[in-house]
């Protein structure tokens, strides 16, 4: 049956997809005003009532796969998990055996184990939607943007309002957000790898096509969902929506499973090694008791549960609850969680790769020189360089608003009506600058650009100096680099502008225009470094976590801005160098340097790998178009909510406050996450690795079971149930100042040194019950079964606040409210049923009060014996979780 659906949901997603292709192949050989008829719009774009009218039809433009886990979905999950599904064939095996085959049918066992299965159901799947939740309403948090045509006007909506027919106007930085047919197009360019696999951009051009033979992603006028525009500009009109899109069509298929964490690696790893303990140790308890005791059927049932004993059941709903918590918390500091398995991701970096402005700097851009050649102010430099920033259409950054704000205030903006804008060559990361074409009221045509120093040299053959017009020479251009680096050693960020005069009559330019350029001389920017930069830096370093920048700005700006908040400055590599050097040597650099400068987007890249390669846990924090690479590439993609499109969706967590001291708190929320699911692990493996121990010591030395399988299980259930409030523990200050990575060793060696000490224990309180209490015969056995399950439990609960902490409990360290609630209410509860009437409903005989103080003796001998391994445990290993 499950292949039949497989097979259908295949065959459902082919036609979609099919039909997705087609409708899009005959979409991109309209004529436009066949186009536009067709989908019954215009290029002024929809009116807000039609929009409103298709919304409601076509529904939001989100898709939802087949697999979205659905709360009836999880219910089920949480319902027949491995532990719950063992209990109910024992339940099903107890009812044969308790009710149909016996004249005397007994409900009560069966009961018991129903309510357990209840109990654990309901717990999971109450955090489980908890978690689910709390992700859900972060994420609503971060939206995606587009600029929409709506009643002729443009306005910015989210992308979920998007409906067929809705003409959109597009920048670099944008992501796709529907499957769209190009109507103007300016240098247009798009990254199609998540389609494709592709990482080179492609152009997409206006206008229809002559024939569609191509594969789809490749038709030169069709945009696709899922792309993002790598550079230019463009309107276009959205087509698909939703899962009618070609991307929706294909998400199941496409989505894969992501790379796991050390930490995911690390669980299987612990899970396997329990397998193969369970592998050795059920079938011998089994044969042992069958042997023994006679009763082959209660063996085997009896064997089932030392399984069950062995597997740390609750980790998923610890594990789900403790992420929850953290992303709830981080909430608070202004943080959204896209991904919950990130926040441990968070605490084990080690390594923090950040852009420069906004995050070392207040990303407050001011123009601060408007300089000639030599360096004079001149105010014919700034009427450029506006010129060149109000008429691109474009992505306009701080730069550019910076430009226009102060010509503005100098009335130097009157300038722009004398000029209309003919065409635009736009930026991207590898020229470094960008164009516009303009025409003045006489006619006469400009080529004005504005970009990095060193990319406007390489295209200018002359100098404006002193208002003549001279030729770029080794002494001209020494003077230009002069002007340069003395402003940008004072850590001014430094474009040249430059422009060319009687520019042909044409319909298209292009990147080949930008070259006899005059430059005309610079714009500095000045964008001080926040307050709070240096303390960010110094608490991430006390917590082990050390910062490296990564900008495109030049070495002198992030040398500078550097310094004064606190990192070393002395060394500082720039791409052009880091492309001479091999890998062997780029490892070395990044041993040594703190500061990489001029970096494109694919340097950015080798740097992250390169720490990735020296085995770094690496986090990158970015918000532009060249930052995505790096973000993908990093262990942990940080952004910010006014990043662009792409940059968000590529992060794993979103900063609403761009701060590093924000992300100080997310590391040590990250330590306190893998600390917390550290402490379960370690208590749950060593002490059921303890009592099946003490199982297989009593199978071989009692005439009787030691404990029937409900109670077993009811205390195994008992003691997960008291660490349920270790998701809100406290994590000692000493374990937060190192970044923590899964170390699966230490999780054996706790579990083979922990285990034996509470076996020893056990077979204490055996002899206590045997020679002390008298339940030394099979008639006794319910007396000796209810001992051991009272101490077991009590002693199991109780360790916790001894195996929580490295310190000394309670007066060192002391344990959060509601972990004391929990396991304190267990311990309660336990202690009440073994000296009452409630020991009988589950088969066992209530213990007599001279049991109090053997009880007290053994629990702390226990707690005294466990301080003594763990001083000797840690001398050994140098760690205690």
């Amino acid at each position: 049956m499950k292949l039949v659906s497989q097979l259908k949901k295949r065959q459902q997603q082919e036609r979609q997809r099919h039909d997705a292709e087609v409708r899009l192949r005959q979409a991109a050989l309209l004529p436009e005003e066949k186009l536009l008829e067709k989908w019954s719009t215009q290029t002024t774009g929809l009116t807000a009532t039609e929009s409103q009218t298709r919304l409601a039809k076509q529904g939001p433009n989100e898709i939802t796969t087949a697999d979205h886990e659905s709360s009836w979905h999880r219910l089920l999950t949480a319902v027949f998990a491995p532990f719950n599904s063992i209990l109910l064939v024992i339940a099903a095996l107890t009812y044969f055996t308790d009710v149909l085959a016996t004249t005397q049918p007994d409900y009560v066992t069966v009961i018991i184990i129903l309510v357990l299965v209840a109990l654990s159901s309901t717990l999971s799947f109450v955090q489980q939607q908890k978690a689910t939740q709390a992700v859900e309403q972060l994420t609503q948090k971060i939206s995606n943007q587009a600029d929409v045509y709506r009643d002729g006007k443009v306005v910015t909506l989210p992308t979920e309002q998007l409906v067929a027919g809705d003409v959109l106007r597009l920048a670099a930085g944008d992501l796709i957000p529907a499957d769209l047919r190009f109507l103007t197009t300016q240098d247009t360019f798009i990254a199609q790898a998540a389609l494709t696999g592709e990482s080179e951009p492609v152009e997409k051009i206006a206008g229809n096509v002559d024939q569609t033979e191509d594969v789809l992603p490749d038709l030169p006028n069709i945009g696709l969902m899922g792309a993002n525009m790598v550079s230019g500009s463009a309107t276009a009109v959205v087509l698909l929506t939703g899962n009618e899109t070609y991307f929706g069509a294909m998400a199941e298929s496409m989505s894969g499973d992501r790379s796991k964490t050390s930490f995911e690696n690390g669980v299987e790893s612990v899970s396997r090694l329990l397998i193969r303990l369970m592998l050795v140790m059920v079938p011998v308890v089994f044969v042992i008791n069958g042997v023994t005791k006679g009763d082959w059927l209660s063996s085997l049932l009896f064997a089932i549960s030392v399984a069950v004993g062995l597997t740390p059941e609750m980790l998923p709903v610890i594990m789900t609850s403790t992420l929850a918590k953290g992303a709830l918390s981080l909430s608070k500091h202004q943080t959204v969680v896209r991904t919950l398995g990130a926040i441990q991701t968070f605490g084990e970096m080690d390594v923090l790769c950040t852009d420069k402005t906004g995050t070392l700097t207040e990303d407050t851009v001011a123009l601060e020189k408007y300089l000639d050649i030599q360096g004079k102010t001149d105010q014919r430099v700034l009427r450029y360089a506006f010129l060149n920033s109000a008429f691109q259409t474009g992505l306009k950054n701080l730069i550019d608003l910076a430009i226009i704000n102060h010509a503005t205030e100098l009335d130097v903006s009157a300038i722009q009506a004398e000029y209309q804008r003919i065409d635009e060559i736009p930026f991207d990361f590898s020229r470094r600058r960008m164009s516009v074409v303009l025409q003045d009221n006489n006619g006469r045509r400009q080529l004005v650009t504005k970009g990095a120093v060193e990319e406007m040299l390489e295209i200018s053959t002359k100098l404006e100096v002193a208002g003549k017009v001279v030729p770029l020479n080794a002494e001209t251009k020494q003077i230009a680099l002069q002007t340069y680096e003395k402003y940008s050693a004072q850590g001014l960020r430094i474009l040249g502008v430059a422009r060319k005069n009687d520019v042909p009559d044409i319909h298209h330019f292009s990147v080949a225009d930008e070259q006899d350029m005059v430059l005309l001389g610079f714009v500095g920017f000045l964008d001080p470094p926040k307050d709070t930069a240096q303390a960010a830096i110094q608490a991430l370093k006390k917590h082990g976590v050390r910062t490296v920048v990564l900008t495109g700005d030049s070495d002198g700006v992030a040398s500078t801005v550097g310094g004064k908040v606190g990192l070393a400055n002395e060394q500082v590599l720039t791409g052009p160098q880091l492309d001479q050097m091999d890998d062997q040597q780029l490892t070395q650099a990044v041993t040594d340097c703190t500061i990489f400068a001029k970096l494109s987007p694919t340097q950015k890249v080798r740097v992250v790998e390169t720490f990735q390669a020296q085995g770094h846990t690496t986090g990158f924090l970015g918000d532009g178009i060249n930052d995505a690479p790096a973000l993908r590439q990093a262990d942990v993609g940080i952004s910010v909510d006014t990043a662009v499109d792409i940059a968000k969706e590529t992060a794993d967590i979103v900063l609403l406050k761009k701060d590093l001291l924000v992300l100080e708190k997310g590391v040590v929320e990250g330590r306190k996450i893998f600390g917390n699911i550290i402490k379960y692990l370690k208590m749950a493996t060593s002490g059921n690795f303890g009592n099946v121990i003490s199982v297989i010591i009593a199978s071989l030395c009692l005439p009787f079971i030691p404990l029937l399988p409900v109670q077993l299980l009811t205390q195994n259930l008992l003691c997960d149930f008291a660490q349920l409030g270790l998701p809100f523990d406290d994590v000692d200050e000493t374990y937060l100042q190192q970044p923590r990575r899964w170390e699966t060793r230490s999780i054996k060696s706790f579990m083979w040194f922990l285990g034996p000490v509470s076996s020893i224990f056990d077979l204490l309180c055996f002899a206590v019950m045997w020679w002390v209490m008298g339940a030394n015969s099979v008639e006794k056995a319910a007396l000796f079964q209810c001992g051991w399950f009272v101490f077991g439990t009590v002693s199991q609960v109780l360790i916790i606040y001894m195996i929580r902490t490295s310190q000394v409990p309670f007066i060192q360290s002391r344990p959060a409210a509601p972990l004391m609630a929990s396991s304190l209410g267990i311990m309660l509860l336990a202690v009440v049923v073994g000296f009452s009437g409630l020991a009988q409903g589950i088969d066992m005989q209530k213990l007599p009060l001279n049991f109090w103080p053997w009880l007290a003796a053994l629990l702390a001998g226990y707690c005294l014996a466990v301080s003594f391994c763990k001083r000797v445990y840690i001398k050994r290993y140098g760690e205690w979780f």
